[in-house]
């Protein structure tokens, strides 16, 4: 959530509300507490440090990872070398997920922001936890059917919008979940890089870095490498005011 963002000092500003990177609610919550210690007793702790791959995309599924500590970004290789920024994920979220149900290998890599402490679960071990638990298996269904939903809306959302206002939509979603309050403004949490953030709206790194000179020129950000400040989120929910559904 956002730390002691600048507001009228009653309480964090208030964000539009959107198709958000991450689950709502995370998968070790949905679980009762049953479930929750038999599958956690199933794991092998692990550690990450930051900047790991964890997960490659388009390797066999042999486990699921549960996070425990630390932030994780979902990412996949697209056309003409973008990285799309998929989703991020926090503790209490379950990756690896799919490609452990359909057996098929895994369709995006997962990324440590920080370091990260998960459970590993090794794939047949977690298929028989389902089975076991039908009702953490029904959880595990709603999950995923609110990711695909979450991708749809954002994936029609996008369609129509200009690179500009991608970038302020995306700017204004992370401002909301991942960001902390500085002296000058809101800095986001989640170093991502100019490739990360054009592969994530569907722009070149160069369209991109022109955006982020027009906003540091005008005073509504302050970047460095994998660093953003929003000075002046006013302007970005500006860009985005005519956006349907913010």
């Amino acid at each position: 959530m956002v730390e002691n963002a600048p507001g009228d000092g009653a309480g964090p500003p208030s964000f539009p509300s959107f198709p958000s990177f991450d689950d709502r609610v995370p998968f070790l919550v949905r679980l009762e507490e049953t479930e929750r210690k038999a599958l956690l007793a199933l794991g092998r702790r692990v550690t990450y440090g930051l900047r790991t791959q964890i997960i490659h995309q388009h390797d066999p599924s042999t486990h699921v990872l549960l996070v425990l500590k630390g932030r994780l970004m979902v990412t996949a290789a697209a056309a003409k070398g973008y990285v799309v920024l998929l989703a991020l994920r926090r503790p209490g979220d379950i990756v690896g997920e799919s490609a452990a149900l359909s057996g098929a290998p895994r369709s995006a890599s997962v990324t440590t922001l920080e370091e990260v402490e998960c459970a590993s679960v090794g794939r047949g071990t977690f298929l028989d936890f389902l089975a076991d638990y039908p009702h953490a298996h029904h959880q595990l269904s709603g999950l995923l059917v609110d990711r695909v939903r979450a991708g749809d809306r954002r994936a029609l959302q996008f369609a129509s919008l200009s690179v500009r206002e991608r970038l302020a939509v995306l700017l204004l979603d992370l401002l909301r979940s991942h960001s902390r309050r500085t002296e000058s403004g809101l800095e986001l949490t989640v170093p991502l890089s100019q490739q990360e953030l054009a592969g994530s709206v569907g722009a070149s790194r160069e369209a991109i870095a022109r955006l982020l000179t027009d906003l540091r020129r005008n005073g509504v950000v302050d970047t460095a490498r994998r660093r953003i400040v929003v000075l002046r989120p006013e302007v970005l929910r500006r860009i985005t005011a005519g956006v349907e559904g913010l």
